[in-house]
């Protein structure tokens, strides 16, 4: 049972990490662009930056707290994909970053047995564990999106690992 929770802490605590390196993420690039490229959409099939930060924030409501905590949904998703505007690029900010610290919260706080546990999201059945998943999946995904489109607005590498040497190999 001692390795279990070890594996849990594990688990719980790199799923946690992974998702403040894409909030650092998205911090660096919306650092670079202005209010206004927050809610541009390079054409009708794509959306905006500020779209997929209300994404990002619904799905992981969604995920990584309603149904861990098995509390009501009330994700509203076209909405996060309708609105065209009105909100800073702070407030996103504020907002993704906030979620991100309930999601963790509730990462942790949930039990052994509703990290097994098998609940349906969005018609899909999923463990706890599939959850979190998902979660960490999905937030990295759409920070790649992100990335990417702050790289072709401002035609520069966004430095997220500067100062560190990637090139280093394993140990052995």
């Amino acid at each position: 049972m001692e390795q279990l929770r070890k594996f849990q802490e594990e688990f719980i605590e790199n799923s946690c990490f992974r998702m403040e390196e894409s909030l650092r993420m998205i911090r660096i690039s919306l650092d670079k662009i202005s209010e206004e490229q927050v809610w541009e959409k390079p054409n009708p099939a794509l959306n905006s930056i500020g779209n997929l930060i209300l994404h990002l924030c619904g799905n992981m409501t969604q995920y990584g707290i309603a149904s861990l905590k098995e509390i009501e949904d009330e994700r509203n998703r076209d909405l996060e994909f309708s609105t065209e505007g009105g909100i800073a690029k702070e407030a996103l900010l504020t907002k993704l970053s906030e979620t991100v610290n309930q999601v963790k919260t509730t990462f942790w706080e949930i039990t052994l047995a509703r990290l097994l546990a098998k609940r349906k999201v969005q018609g899909f059945e999923f463990s706890g564990i599939g959850n979190i998943v998902h979660v960490v999946e999905h937030f990295s995904y759409h920070t790649g999106q992100i990335a990417f489109w702050v790289k072709l607005l401002r035609d520069e590498q966004l430095g997220f690992y500067d100062g560190h040497d990637l090139n280093q190999l394993n140990d052995e």
